[in-house]
C-alpha cells in the first residue's frame, strides 16, 4: 500500500478502532464505585438473580462461608457444611429479598482466586469537581475471591431488595462497588451497595425498571434521543430509538413477540432507517433539503457510553436499541436547523435533543406541545476551516534590507563620482573625502536600524531553516487532513490538488473512493481536529531546483462523534516527505513512511517542542 496513504487515510476516513470497549467517550463515571475493593456485578434475570462476585483479599472474613473448606489452614476449625454456609450467607451474607418478603437462597456455581478486573477509572486519585472529594483508588494488592452465585425465583417478582453484609447497628460491614442489569438493560451506572436497595422490576419494559434511591440510576435514562450535529459542510440528524418502541409507528415484520432473530437482523434495521428518513423533518435555513441514510447500526448501553453490537446476536425485543444516521450536506456552516420531531408515545412524552456545533454540547427537550428543535448560529467570529496554498513567498524568511545604509550609500555615488572627476582634473578632493567618509561611516551605524523585509527572491532559496521548514510541512498537512472534511468526492480531490501533485494525487484520491465504500457499510468518518509538528529538517536534493526532502515527525489527532459521544483517535508519524515548489506553492511530491504508531490521545506521548503552533 502507498505510504502516503497509510499515513493520512488510516486516520482520516475509516475510525472503526474508535468504537472498540477501550475508546473514550464523554461521560465517566464521578463515584469511584467502579474501583471499589469489593465488585459485585448482579443480573436479574427470567428465572433467578446470578451474581458475579470479587471480594478483596482483606475482606475475606465478612465473606467466610463462601471459602471453600480446603482452603482453610485451619484444618480443626469448626465449620458448617457447603449447603448450611450457603443458606446462612443467603440469611446474612449478600442478600436478595422479593417484595413478598421471601429471602433468595444462594447457590454456589464457581469459587476460586483471581486477579480483579482493571475497571479503569481516569480520575482515580483526583478530586471529584462537584462533591470536591477524592476519587477512590483501586486496592494496590489486586488478589481477590472470585465466586459466580445464582439465586433461583419461582415467578416474576414485582420488587427485589439487594442487602450488603450488615453489623448489628444496620451498617454496611465492608464497600461494595455494583452495577445491576435487568435483562440486558443497566438500570444504574456503577454505584455503592452501602445499604438495602430497592429495585421495582418492569418485567414488561425492563428499560424503566428502577431502584427507588434517586441516587441509584444510570447515566443514559432515556430510550429514544435526537443529537443533531451542525458542521461546516454538513448537517447530522442521529436517532437512537429503542425497537420496542417502533412498535407504535411501525410494522416491525418479525416472526415473534420477543426475539430479533439474526436473520433479521439486516432486513429490520434497513426498514427502520427507510421509515426514520420519512420522519422528523428537517429544515436548514428554510430549506427541506434531501437526507442521506448515513448508516445505521444495533447499539447497547454501556457504561461509557453508546456502544456498536460488533457481532450478529439474538436480540431482545424489549431491550435492543437501533442508532440511525442521517446526513445533510451543505455548502458551509448554516444559520438555522430546525428539526420537526414527531414520534412519541404513551411512555415517551419528553425525547431529549442535543445540539452539538462547533462551540460545544447545547441539551434540551422536545415534546408534544413543544416539539420543535431549533439551532441557531450564534458562532460570530467562528470561521470554518479552508484549504489554502502554502505559498513560497508566505513561508520563506525575509531578507532585511538596512534603508538608511541603502540612503548612504546611494549618497556615496555621486560622490565618488566627484572625487574621481577632481583628481583627473587635479582639483581639490578634501571635501567630497569627508563628505564620502561621513556617509559611508552613517551607513555602518545605521545598518542595525530603519530595516525593511522583503520577499527573497526564489534564486536564492538554497536552504531552508528549521523554522521554515516548520512552517511549510505545518501548511501542507493540515491541508491534507482537512481536505478530507469534505463529503463530495469532487471537492475533496479539488482540495488535494492545493497540496499534493503528481502520483500521490491519484493514489489518496482512489483510496479515498475505496474507504468512502468501507464506510457506508458501517464506519465512522473521523476529522482530523489537530495536527503538530514535532520535529523536521530539510535538506536540498540534488539536481531538483526548489525540492527539499523533510525528514519529519509529527502527530494527528482524530475525533469522531456519534450519539453524543467523542471518540479520539491520535497517531505518531515519522516520514520523510519530498517537498517541491510549483509554481510559487509549495506541494508534497513524494513521502516514504518511517513509523506509524497509535498513542493515548490523553497522555503526551512526546515530550519534543512543537515546531509550530
Amino acid at each position: 500500500m502507498c505510504p502516503l496513504i497509510r499515513a493520512f487515510s488510516a486516520l482520516i476516513l475509516v475510525l472503526a478502532a474508535a468504537w472498540t470497549p477501550s475508546a473514550q467517550a464523554d461521560w465517566i463515571n464521578l463515584t469511584g464505585a467502579e474501583t471499589s475493593p469489593n465488585i459485585a456485578e448482579i443480573y436479574v434475570l427470567d428465572d433467578h438473580v446470578r451474581v458475579n462476585l470479587e471480594v478483596y483479599i482483606g475482606d475475606i472474613p465478612v465473606f467466610e462461608d463462601l471459602v471453600p473448606d480446603d482452603w482453610v489452614k485451619d484444618s480443626g476449625a469448626r465449620r458448617g457444611s457447603l449447603e448450611q454456609r450457603l443458606q446462612h450467607f443467603s440469611n446474612h451474607g449478600l442478600q436478595f429479598v422479593t417484595d413478598s418478603g421471601k429471602k433468595l437462597r444462594a447457590r454456589l456455581e464457581l469459587v476460586e482466586p483471581r486477579l480483579r478486573t482493571d475497571r479503569q477509572s481516569p480520575f482515580a486519585g483526583m478530586i471529584n469537581p462537584i462533591t470536591r472529594q477524592r476519587v477512590p483508588e483501586a486496592p494496590a494488592d489486586k488478589r481477590v475471591l472470585y465466586a459466580e452465585l445464582v439465586y433461583p425465583f419461582k415467578g416474576k417478582p414485582k420488587a427485589l431488595t439487594m442487602v450488603p453484609p450488615l453489623d448489628e447497628e444496620g451498617r454496611a460491614k465492608v464497600t461494595i462497588g455494583f452495577i445491576a442489569y435487568h435483562k440486558a438493560v443497566p438500570v444504574i451506572d456503577f454505584r455503592y451497595l452501602g445499604a438495602p436497595a430497592h429495585l421495582t422490576l418492569d418485567w414488561n419494559d425492563p428499560w424503566y425498571s428502577k431502584f427507588d434511591n434517586p441516587n441509584l440510576k444510570r447515566h443514559h435514562k432515556s430510550a429514544l434521543m435526537s443529537y443533531l450535529y451542525v458542521e461546516p459542510y454538513e448537517v447530522r440528524h442521529e436517532i437512537l430509538t429503542r425497537v420496542r418502541d417502533l412498535e407504535a409507528w411501525m410494522d416491525l415484520g418479525l416472526r415473534g413477540r420477543e426475539y430479533i432473530e439474526v436473520d433479521e437482523l439486516e432486513p429490520l434495521k434497513q426498514r427502520v432507517g427507510e421509515f426514520l428518513l420519512t420522519r422528523n423533518p428537517v429544515k436548514i435555513d428554510g430549506k427541506a433539503l434531501k437526507p442521506i441514510l448515513d448508516r445505521s447500526n444495533y447499539v447497547k448501553v454501556s457504561l461509557t457510553g453508546i456502544q456498536l453490537l460488533e457481532q450478529p446476536e439474538r436480540l431482545e425485543i424489549s431491550t435492543a436499541i437501533i442508532g440511525v444516521i442521517m446526513t445533510y450536506l451543505t455548502d458551509g456552516l448554516p444559520q438555522q436547523v430546525t428539526v420537526d420531531w414527531e414520534l412519541f408515545t404513551d411512555q415517551v412524552r419528553r425525547v431529549p435533543v442535543t445540539a452539538i456545533d462547533p462551540a460545544g454540547p447545547l441539551a434540551s427537550y422536545v415534546d408534544p406541545q413543544d416539539n420543535v428543535h431549533t439551532w441557531t448560529n450564534f458562532l460570530k467570529n467562528y470561521t470554518p476551516p479552508t484549504v489554502q496554498r502554502v505559498a513560497m513567498a508566505d513561508t520563506l524568511s525575509g531578507l532585511e534590507i538596512p534603508v538608511g545604509t541603502v540612503l548612504c550609500l546611494a549618497v556615496l555615488l555621486p560622490f565618488g563620482w566627484r572625487i574621481r572627476m577632481s583628481r583627473k582634473r587635479g582639483r581639490p578632493v578634501r571635501l567630497p573625502l569627508v563628505v564620502a567618509g561621513a556617509a559611508l561611516v552613517a551607513g555602518l551605524v545605521l545598518m542595525p536600524f530603519f530595516q525593511v523585509s522583503v520577499a527573497k527572491p526564489t534564486a536564492l532559496v538554497g536552504s531552508l531553516d528549521q523554522k521554515e521548514a516548520g512552517v511549510i510541512l505545518q501548511g501542507l498537512l493540515k491541508n491534507v487532513y482537512r481536505a478530507f472534511d469534505f463529503r463530495e468526492e469532487e471537492d475533496v480531490y479539488d482540495k488535494l490538488a492545493l497540496s499534493v501533485s503528481g502520483e500521490l494525487l491519484a493514489d489518496i484520491y482512489l483510496q479515498n473512493r475505496k474507504s468512502f465504500a468501507v464506510q457506508k457499510a458501517g464506519g465512522a468518518q473521523a476529522k482530523v481536529k489537530e495536527v503538530e509538528v514535532l520535529e523536521v529538517s530539510a535538506d536540498k536534493v540534488a539536481d531538483r531546483p526548489l525540492t527539499f526532502a523533510f525528514r519529519a515527525k509529527w502527530s494527528a489527532m482524530g475525533t469522531v462523534g456519534h450519539w453524543g459521544h467523542v471518540h479520539m483517535r491520535k497517531n505518531l508519524y515519522d516520514a520523510i516527505v519530498t517537498v517541491e515548489a510549483v509554481d510559487g506553492m509549495w506541494m508534497i511530491t513524494g513521502l516514504e513512511l518511517l513509523e506509524e504508531k497509535r498513542v493515548d490521545p490523553y497522555v503526551q506521548a512526546n515530550p519534543a517542542t512543537p515546531v509550530t503552533q
